[in-house]
């Protein structure tokens, strides 16, 4: 174990992407700038709440970057950090493996289910 108290780079990594909903604001912003409103709408049915407090802990974090328009009504865009684009470019393979093996996530997520077991977030 190093000083950190990290066991290894994945360990790292998810204090970072933890959790349910990192991962896909991440998968959202690696194409580019969102408004707030459509990052949310793109991620689906995460709350307002959860979805700003992951955007704050991104943005404290150094991995997405906020811009407010300083308008009226209120006008603000989410975007990687250089540093957030090189952990996006990190959950590409992921996303690959996942879509590979759609079908079987999908019977293992019903095998549980029908288990009794807690569904795969």
């Amino acid at each position: 174990m190093t000083t950190s108290g990290f066991v290894c780079g994945l360990d790292a990594a998810l204090a970072v992407i933890g959790g349910k909903w990192k991962p896909l604001i991440l998968f959202h912003l690696a194409y580019g700038a969102r408004r707030y409103g459509d990052l949310r709408r793109a991620i689906g049915s995460v709350t307002d709440k959860m979805l700003i407090q992951q955007l704050k802990e991104l943005e404290a974090d150094g991995i997405v970057h906020r811009f407010d328009f300083k308008e009226l009504p209120p006008k603000v865009e989410y975007s990687l950090t250089p540093f957030g684009q090189t952990l996006a470019d990190a959950l590409k393979p992921l996303c690959a493996w996942g879509t590979q093996h759609l079908l079987a996530v999908e019977q293992l997520v019903s095998r549980r289910e029908a288990l009794g077991l807690k569904r795969i977030a």
